[in-house]
């Protein structure tokens, strides 16, 4: 039995968690989730350096596009 998620929990795990893929994982798609988690780190790990920069900007454009998928990830069973 598949049970459809809840569109506004996976609205605020975004906006809270969005940095770590929190709603993501809760979405059903760890893979994905474990990528935002990889950039997320890699980038403020070096930020200092200034290649971290382009990791955080990769990730908040792909958290961007999020606002727009998360609907229909959450009716999509995975």
């Amino acid at each position: 039995m598949v049970t459809e998620r809840n569109v506004l929990l996976a609205y605020i795990l975004w906006f809270f968690l969005g940095n770590l893929g929190v709603h993501r994982f809760y979405t059903g798609r760890v893979g994905t989730g474990i990528v935002q988690i990889l950039l997320s780190v890699v980038g403020w790990a070096t930020v200092w350096l200034f290649i971290g920069w382009f990791f955080l900007a990769v990730l908040w454009l792909w958290l961007i596009v999020d606002i727009f998928l998360i609907p229909g990830m959450c009716r999509t069973p995975r």
